[in-house]
């Protein structure tokens, strides 16, 4: 497969000024860094662009600021980063104008820099041209390490490229090597395992993935919709009544492409949606009215695993049940090990993405275990949506 994108392998960074987005989002509690692992992620790239003598200048956006806001500084999270990258990490006030004109002035071959938040200028997130130049004074080049921002034409994120000569940083470059792997040219046959409460969140990704992918299995609430639109009883179940001809317009499509819709076949029930509430599994053909589906049952789970063991490449966003309530968290871990025991014998190519993605394989001690675990929520949404993301189209080989 030919390389589609430019990375720190076609540049000679010595001497230069590097213009490095980054995605320092990073959980804060009282001016403290909660989770480091977005900071672990670009330290591969930082240090291999210092270490080959390039000067770093760090661009990142943090929160929704409206204008200048001392909560919403990167200061902390400078420092932060100086700890997990074991090299001092200077900060400037601003991220144009004077005060970060002279921060680069002053800097020598392999330094670190990191500038104030982008967003605490509107011109930002407008990708406004006369803001892109401001910020372009400032670099020789630009180094898009940022995919969990690459869905935003931002100056930052996507203005920058049309304006420096552009290239994917390291964890980039893994996430689109990742991803293309997983859907653009996957080993066959591929499952997509999609979860989550709502259907109506996913509509894109699921008529999208019907078209790419062998197997789709459907849990969560979402599958609740699916399984009311075929006239079954759902009792008090979350599922969206209103969907029910999307449900079966998508299963339409997924027939007609030859994808095998996979539903429950039962289901873990309860009266109270509160962990360790007491909870049964019953057939699809027997859900009580006034009870709610929390979990896929037994049978199901059996199902889940045999479409995982007849997969090559497995895409997974999205829990099975309730699974931030025990026991409703079953299906969900039991099946993310599965895939994860395939995955460690060299049987499944397994990749994952999503918040809630995220925090379930963590909970089931799996997410080391699989190919690739994506930490952007939107980005990786809309890749798999099959949306181009403004961020990387601007990195292509023209």
């Amino acid at each position: 497969m030919t390389k589609s994108f430019r990375t720190l392998d076609d540049v000679d960074v010595k001497g230069k000024r590097i213009l490095l987005r980054v995605d320092l989002n990073v959980p804060m509690d009282n001016g403290r860094v909660t989770d480091a692992t977005r900071l672990e992620r670009i330290a591969p790239t930082i240090t291999e662009i210092s270490g080959k003598g390039g000067k770093i200048i760090l661009l990142a956006h943090f929160g929704r600021p409206k204008g200048r806001d001392a909560k919403e500084s990167l200061k902390p999270v400078a420092a932060a980063l100086s700890q997990v990258i074991k090299q001092p990490v200077g900060f400037a006030d601003d991220c144009i104008g004077e005060a970060a004109a002279k921060a680069v002035a002053a800097m020598k071959d392999g330094d670190i820099l990191c500038l104030e938040n982008t967003r605490f200028h509107k011109e930002e997130e407008k990708n406004d041209p006369a803001f892109v130049g401001e910020l372009a004074k400032l670099g020789d080049i630009w180094v898009n390490d940022a995919f969990s921002a690459a869905h935003r034409a931002h100056a930052s994120t996507e203005g920058l490229g049309h304006v420096l000569p552009a290239y994917a940083g390291r964890t980039m470059q893994a996430e689109l090597d990742a991803l293309g792997k997983a859907l653009d040219a996957p080993t066959k046959p591929v499952i997509a395992i999609i979860g989550g409460a709502k259907v109506s969140t996913k509509i894109d990704l699921l008529e999208n993935l019907v078209t790419k992918v062998d197997a789709l299995v459907i849990g969560g609430g979402m599958a609740n919709t699916f399984l009311h639109a075929q006239g079954i009883g759902v009792g008090k179940s979350l599922a969206e009544k209103d969907l029910a001809a999307t449900a079966l317009r998508i299963m339409e499509k997924a027939e007609a492409a030859n994808c095998a819709i996979i539903l429950p076949v039962d289901a873990v029930v309860a009266y109270h949606f509160a962990a360790n509430s007491p909870s049964h599994a019953y057939g699809l053909d027997a859900i009580p009215a006034d009870g709610m589906i929390l979990d896929v049952g037994p049978q199901s789970i059996v199902r889940i695993h045999a479409a995982i063991d007849d997969a090559a490449t497995l895409v997974w966003n999205g829990p099975l049940g309730a699974f931030e309530m025990t026991p409703f968290d079953r299906g969900t871990m039991v099946s993310a090990r599965h895939a994860a025991e395939r995955t460690k014998a060299k049987k499944l190519v397994s990749v994952a993405g999503g918040g809630d993605t995220v925090a379930a394989l963590n909970q089931a001690g799996v997410a080391g275990d699989f190919s690739y675990v994506s930490t952007a929520g939107g980005a990786f949404l809309e890749w798999m949506e099959g949306k181009p993301l403004p961020g990387v189209e601007v990195l292509k080989v023209r």
